[in-house]
């Protein structure tokens, strides 16, 4: 019996929207001579997809990871339950925290976090689906971060608008 997808499943829930905005970020960096990292978990690598999906993205695009679980945590990023003090997951202070570590570890310019609850259900710490906090970091620390609540169940398409809120974020950074 064939597993039952989620209606636009198997249309990549809106790439042609993410990658124009890709592009603007990957010409940006390639002028700059500058690099980024990306840390996601409810977009699901779709922010690396975009990235990914532009021509001459290894001359920018450091690497990424789907941070989704406990292991993911531990093991990509090397980080461990004392690192994170009072931090939770899908806050901004966490999405900060991951941001930078993903820049430090792969040595980019610019880390990018998204952390959050794609749905349909909520996340363990009460974020209803649709929530998802974005973070910033660039050269010489500079920092933004910012909570996004979509107020949809729809898992893939809170994926798509994750990724496209984060990618936004780095273009309205890089400037």
């Amino acid at each position: 019996m064939p597993l039952a997808l989620p209606p636009g499943l198997l249309q990549l829930q809106g790439m042609e929207k993410l990658i124009p905005i890709a592009a603007q970020i990957a010409e940006k960096l390639t002028e700059r001579g500058e690099t980024v990292a990306i840390s996601e978990s409810s977009a699901g690598g779709l922010i690396s997809a975009a990235l990914l999906a532009v021509p001459g993205a290894s001359s920018y695009y450091r690497g990424g990871g789907v941070i989704y679980t406990a292991k993911a945590f531990k093991h990509l990023l090397g980080l461990s339950r004392d690192d994170l003090g009072e931090r939770r997951s899908s806050t901004e202070p966490y999405a900060r925290l991951l941001a930078g570590r993903i820049r430090d570890q792969l040595s980019a310019d610019w880390g990018v976090c998204e952390t959050g609850a794609s749905g349909p259900g909520g996340n363990m710490y009460g974020d209803e689906a649709g929530h998802t906090c974005i973070a910033v970091i660039g050269p010489g620390g500079s920092r933004h971060s910012h909570t996004l609540e979509t107020g949809l169940t729809d898992r893939a398409e809170n994926m798509r608008l994750f990724a496209q809120e984060a990618l936004q974020a780095l273009l309205g950074a890089l400037g």
